[in-house]
């Protein structure tokens, strides 16, 4: 039964490993989430279905080898089958030799459904979400630009299209994380309300009006964890690069409370050596000349306006109360205030959006020419309302979204911006990947940082999560914030003592 084709079942028998998770996976690269049903058990000799093997078992000849033997059959007849075997160093520790076997399972099991399919993905078996970290490992490992390419290509079959943005966005980032020292940090503040919940949306947010009650408590609880970092930074020696307010909608919140906040963070954190400090502007149905104003008197020198589309059919099916013209009127709003650094995300394969209407969208957002530009791939995120509602929905083939992608990189470098950084996420249509693009000296660092995972980021505010880097070791420890807006503001004190009692005595 080839992709495509619904009410598919799998059965998959595993020996001497127990990767399911990797099996899966790859599968869903090529059958997505809902066409299949997975069974991990023999279904017996007169089973007429799909059966998959892959085993995994020590070589009896040589120490350090692994036989890796990968089977489809469908109907009874074997439809592809594979032994190959790889080698690992015996000074490879217990977690490296895991990460190997997991990802020669993975090759081979792509190399079989690739092959029974008669598919390739635009990522290979890259399911990852920052594909760009391995350019990066490779870099650092002496590996020039020829043995990059051909590792991306030949090993992770990777396309050539996307080797090629992958290493020129990887160039891109080298510079900034370069310049990430030991002592170096990233904030994170997350304000989690909205005017209304996007239809795709799976972000920490809440109705602003639903949730007025408590905006002004979420902000007092806020100010403390802000001032409880401050002393961490102090007590660790640590100095800010870069800040980024996001959410929600930083600016859903009255102008009152954001003077408020931007205020409180200006005096609670020194910014002698910060270089960066963004907020998301984002809705436009949340701005007005009062609060630009208000951040605009900050130290905020970087903003972003997201209009997502520029068709007004399309942003109301997916629950913005704005138009296209109100997008435009924000942004000419925030020029004429002074702000020089302006990003706009967009999103490739929203519901009732194809290619013609992306080209409008792409053709508006040029005339406004901003700083930088953000293009979303579409994805279904499971806590979304899409996902909940998604056969109420038409969503454009896997072919019609990679046409759009492509599209907007040619546009959008034609006018002058390049690819700096980029990240995949699950369920993504066409398995593609969101791609930032700026003007040269206009990169976020912020967002280079938090997906290439150099530098510990400090996050404040519910649903937050803070990434403590360890790049000695190649370790990350995760500090969480709870999600909730009244339990977070109850535990304030709590989420404080997490950070202090791990980052100081780390």
């Amino acid at each position: 039964m080839k992709a495509g084709e619904s009410g598919m079942k799998i059965y998959i028998r595993l020996e001497g490993h127990d990767f399911k998770y990797e099996i899966e996976d790859v599968i869903r690269l090529f059958y997505g989430n809902e066409e299949t049903s997975i069974e991990y058990q023999d279904p017996g000799e007169d089973n007429p279905g799909f059966v998959l093997y892959s085993g995994l078992e020590s070589s009896l000849e040589n120490d350090g080898q692994f036989v890796l033997k990968t089977m489809l059959e469908e109907g009874g007849s074997v439809k592809f089958t594979e032994n190959e075997t790889f080698s690992i160093h015996s000074a490879d520790d217990e977690y490296e030799v895991k990460k190997i076997k997991k990802r020669e399972v993975k090759r081979q099991l792509y190399k079989a459904l690739s092959q029974y399919t008669a598919r390739k993905m635009p990522w290979g078996v890259l399911t990852g979400i920052r594909p760009a970290k391995i350019v990066h490992e490779l870099m650092e490992k002496g590996f020039n630009r020829e043995q990059i390419y051909s590792r991306l290509t030949d090993y992770y079959y990777v396309s050539g299209k996307k080797t090629e943005l992958l290493y020129n966005i990887a160039q891109k980032e080298k510079h900034i994380l370069d310049g990430t020292g030991p002592d170096k940090v990233s904030i994170y503040i997350g304000i989690p309300f909205c005017p209304t919940r996007c239809l795709y949306c799976s972000f920490t947010s809440n109705s602003v009006k639903k949730y007025a009650p408590f905006i002004k408590n979420y902000i007092e609880a806020l100010k403390k964890e802000i001032f409880g970092v401050g002393e961490i930074l102090n007590a660790k020696g640590f100095k800010i690069q870069s800040i980024y307010m996001g959410g929600g909608t930083p600016t859903a919140i009255d102008a009152p409370y954001l003077e408020e906040l931007l205020s409180f963070i200006e005096e609670s954190f020194d910014m002698g050596q910060m270089k960066e400090y963004t907020l998301e502007a984002g809705r436009p149905d949340s701005i007005n000349r009062e609060k630009l104003e208000i951040i605009k008197k900050s130290k905020v020198n970087r903003i972003s306006i997201n209009p997502q589309s520029m068709n007004n059919e399309v942003l109301r099916n997916i629950g913005r109360l704005h138009t296209a013209e109100d997008i435009v009127e924000a942004f000419k709003l925030a020029r004429d205030i002074g702000f020089d650094n302006i990003n706009m995300d967009i999103i490739a394969g929203l519901p009732g959006e194809k290619l013609e209407g992306f080209k409008y969208t792409l053709e508006k957002i040029g005339e406004l020419a901003p700083e930088s530009i953000t293009v979303h791939t579409m994805a279904i995120k499971r806590a979304s309302r899409l996902n909940e509602e998604k056969d109420s929905y038409s969503l454009i083939s896997e072919n019609e979204v990679a046409k759009i992608v492509d599209n907007a990189y040619d546009f959008i470098t034609k006018i002058g911006l390049e690819p700096y950084y980029l990240y995949r996420q699950k369920n993504m249509l066409g398995n593609l990947e969101n791609i930032g693009y700026s003007k040269p000296g206009y990169e976020c660092m912020y967002n280079i940082q938090i997906m290439e995972e150099k530098q510990t980021i400090i996050a404040l505010g519910a649903g937050a999560v803070t990434k403590v880097v360890f790049p000695e070791n190649n370790r990350i420890e995760r500090i969480f914030n709870v999600k909730n807006v009244e339990e977070y503001v109850d535990r304030i004190e709590e989420m404080i003592d997490r950070k202090r009692s791990f980052i100081i005595n780390c």
